[in-house]
């Protein structure tokens, strides 16, 4: 394929709520060839932060998710706003979930998510935080554990922390040598 193909030719957007769209995509992959129809799901940019404490502990946090009907332990994480930039969310975020403030953001990258499906990107983080404020109140249905690398470990192998967006995360903080990660 040269620089020219494939070409869209054609695109809506169909809007089902304030935090996903549907996009229809008519592409043309070769001179002359039908346009084929493909979808894709439309959401706000997610952030993922790995956050250390100056204990050295890890936050995670445990919520249910309703796409899987079930509960799952994560890292924190969250979307972002309009206006507002990934660092901005990914301190207001683990400010939210955790009560931890962040003294440091340092960028891991930005990355398709789910590069078949949806149309958004995921931007990983690195947070060293500071102590927990004091009058912090969890949000509702969020609880908030402190780990030590090996037992985020255990967690992982265990099969309940299962997003990988989170993994990817705890991989490319691994890669920028922020994480020691034990084989549990």
């Amino acid at each position: 394929m040269t620089d020219q193909w494939p070409k869209i030719k054609g695109k809506r957007t169909t809007r089902l709520s304030p935090w996903a769209d549907i996009i229809e995509r008519e592409i043309e992959f070769t001179p002359g060839s039908k346009p084929e129809i493909y979808h894709a799901v439309g959401q706000p940019d997610y952030i993922a932060m790995l956050a250390v404490t100056p204990d050295g502990t890890i936050p995670i946090v445990r919520q249910y998710r309703p796409a899987i009907e079930a509960f799952t332990w994560e890292l924190p994480a969250g979307t972002v706003d309009a206006g507002e930039t990934a660092i901005a969310a990914a301190s207001r975020e683990l400010m939210e979930e955790t009560g931890y403030p962040s003294l440091k953001v340092h960028p891991l990258g930005t990355f398709a998510p789910c590069s078949g499906r949806l149309a958004n990107k995921v931007h990983s983080f690195f947070i060293e935080a500071g102590d927990k404020v004091a009058d912090h109140t969890p949000e509702p249905g969020i609880e908030v554990r402190l780990v030590k690398p090996a037992g985020l470990a255990v967690i992982i192998k265990a099969g309940k922390f299962d997003s990988q967006q989170h993994l990817g995360t705890l991989m490319l903080a691994r890669l920028h040598g922020l994480l020691d990660l034990p084989i549990a």
